[in-house]
């Protein structure tokens, strides 16, 4: 056929393709988020244990001039919510990253008398040996839970 152009040859299309349900969109689409709840990474942990830490030692700090009661309270939550809500394969940096989270609290927001990297190191060292019963129960929370959490998963797998 002279008069009509060469086919082309067939070449696929890329087609984007938007979810239509997404992690926050339930009330959007009038449907309930069923299925696996999100889970967070080490890199996530991390930065939420520090994040949430920050913002109770902030709280107590501004309430009661002090980190007291509030803030031991506040650690032990956070400490429960990163170990439930962490991922399998990143188990290890829930109770991790609480006692870093706790340091950087008491070095940020811990009373000084004096000025001084000298004057920080004994406050820091001060109020870690202070609140070393907040600190060890909500470490040891996060252990537990993280541990109970491998046995059951090692568990699932071997039934398999």
């Amino acid at each position: 056929m002279a008069g009509q152009p060469a086919a082309r040859p067939a070449t696929p299309r890329l087609r984007l393709r938007l979810p239509l349900r997404g992690r926050g969109d339930a009330a959007l689409y009038g449907r309930r988020r069923t299925g696996r709840p999100t889970r967070l990474t080490a890199v996530g942990t991390g930065v939420v244990a520090v994040l949430a830490t920050l913002a109770v030692a902030g709280v107590d700090r501004l309430l009661f001039d002090g980190l007291g009661w509030l803030f031991g309270v506040g650690y032990l939550v956070v400490c429960f919510q990163l170990a439930v809500r962490v991922r399998y394969a990143d188990l290890l940096a829930a109770p991790i990253s609480g006692p870093i989270a706790f340091a950087a609290a008491l070095l940020l927001l811990a009373p000084v008398n004096s000025s001084g990297v000298t004057a920080q190191v004994v406050a820091l060292a001060t109020g870690l040996a202070l609140r070393a019963g907040w600190l060890f129960s909500g470490t040891g929370l996060a252990a537990l839970i993280v541990l109970a959490r491998f046995v059951a998963q090692r568990r699932i797998h071997r039934a398999r």
